[in-house]
């Protein structure tokens, strides 16, 4: 694997995992992994379908158990042994279904599970002020009402509630799942935008995304896997897209990736 060196001014990672190795029975669905995902930068993670990826998510969010390899969380090893415990480090994962419930509000989606209260009631000022401050430093415009049901809103408006859902418990790495799929223009552009900002706000986002102009568009770094193997993690302004898409689809590009043995071909 070739990757791009750090400099000295770049901090520690806040998500460093170190030769991951996951297997269902007798299938390695990945195989040595390294990865990493820096606060205040996007990484966007790429790859084929079965290349990995919502298999190296679900290690990272504490639904699957790593066989073997180092996970380190803000510079120290952590065990994960379930969504709890990535959730207690400050993990947060928006799948593409986005688990909203359309029946309820926008507040009430955000605190679901976690509502607050004043004595033996819902503290519901509290939780809605809450929930439109946490919109507010995103700069969300485009949301009428934090008391809007969810089944009012648009695609993109879901995908921000979602995200602002994951910002309020305070989590310090955020994993968008395709957060632009099936979207148009418009809102794709106000969904990227929200990307943007998440990290600019000191998160760690991690985007997986098939497609390359959303990606960069928005992202520092970009990880690619092919077939379980993590081919290259480099920044975004040291490839083009055609690198990129042959690393997705052949796991290598020039002196990017997988590299022959023996000066022989792959």
């Amino acid at each position: 694997m070739t990757e791009t060196p750090l400099t000295d001014t770049e901090t520690t990672p806040l998500l460093d995992l170190q030769q991951i190795n996951k297997s269902f029975g007798p299938v390695q669905v990945l195989r040595d992994v390294d990865f990493t995902a820096y606060p205040g930068e996007v990484t966007a993670l790429v790859g084929d379908n079965g290349a990995g990826k919502s298999t190296l998510v679900k290690c990272i969010g504490g639904i699957y158990p790593i066989d073997s390899g180092s996970y380190f969380f803000e510079g120290r090893p952590v065990t994960v042994h379930g969504p709890r415990e990535a959730a207690a480090l400050g993990v947060e994962i928006v799948y593409q279904d986005l688990a909203l419930c359309d029946n309820l509000d926008i507040v009430q989606n955000m605190f679901l599970g976690r509502e607050k209260r004043a004595g033996l009631v819902l503290d519901e000022l509290t939780m809605e002020q809450q929930a439109a401050s946490t919109l507010a430093s995103l700069s969300v415009r485009t949301v009428r009402s934090v008391r809007q049901q969810v089944s009012s809103l648009s695609g993109g408006q879901r995908q921000t509630v979602a995200i602002a859902k994951a910002v309020l418990w305070n989590n310090k790495l955020v994993v968008l799942d395709e957060p632009t799929a099936a979207l148009g223009v418009a809102q794709t552009a106000q969904v990227l935008e929200l990307v943007r900002r998440l990290a600019d706000t000191g998160h760690a986002v991690v985007l997986i995304s098939h497609n390359m102009n959303d990606v960069f568009a928005v992202a520092d770094r970009i990880a690619a896997l092919y077939l379980g193997q993590m081919v290259a993690q480099v920044k975004a302004t040291e490839v083009t897209h055609a690198q990129v898409v042959e690393l997705i689809t052949s796991g290598r590009s020039g002196n990017l990736g997988l590299q022959p043995a023996n000066g022989g071909n792959l």
